[in-house]
C-alpha cells in the first residue's frame, strides 16, 4: 500500500499597520457646544474677553463645572484656547498615516 503526499510552497509574512481612527474622542455636551459657540460669537463680532464675562455673567450663564465666571476674562479666553488645542490635536491625530509594515517573508511547504 502506497501513500501520496502532496507539499506545496507557500509564501507567508506579517503585516503590521496601525491606525488612530479607533481612539476615543469625547464629544463635547451640548452645553458646552452651547457655551463655547456663544463666546465664539461674541468674540468674533469684537467684545473683549472682560466684556464676554460680564454678559455670560448678567445673564446667569454659568462655566461647564456651574460656577460664575472669572471677572479678569481668563476663563472665557481658556475655553476659545482649549477648544482650539483640542481641534487641532484631534486634526493631526485623525490625520495623521502611517506606513504598512511587512515583514518575515518565509516559504513554507504545507500538505495537501
Amino acid at each position: 500500500m502506497s501513500v501520496s503526499c502532496y507539499v506545496s510552497p507557500h509564501l507567508t509574512f506579517n503585516i503590521t499597520t496601525q491606525s488612530n481612527n479607533l481612539t476615543y474622542l469625547c464629544e463635547y455636551s451640548e452645553r458646552q457646544e452651547y457655551i463655547y459657540n456663544l463666546i465664539k460669537e461674541l468674540h468674533d463680532s469684537g467684545l473683549s474677553y472682560r466684556k464676554i464675562t460680564k454678559y455670560l455673567n448678567d445673564r446667569e450663564i454659568l462655566t461647564h463645572r456651574g460656577k460664575k465666571w472669572g471677572e479678569t476674562g481668563n476663563s472665557v479666553h481658556s475655553v476659545l484656547k482649549r477648544k482650539h488645542q483640542r481641534d487641532s490635536r484631534i486634526h493631526k491625530l485623525r490625520n495623521k498615516e502611517y506606513k504598512t509594515r511587512y515583514s518575515n517573508f518565509q516559504i513554507e511547504y504545507l500538505r495537501n
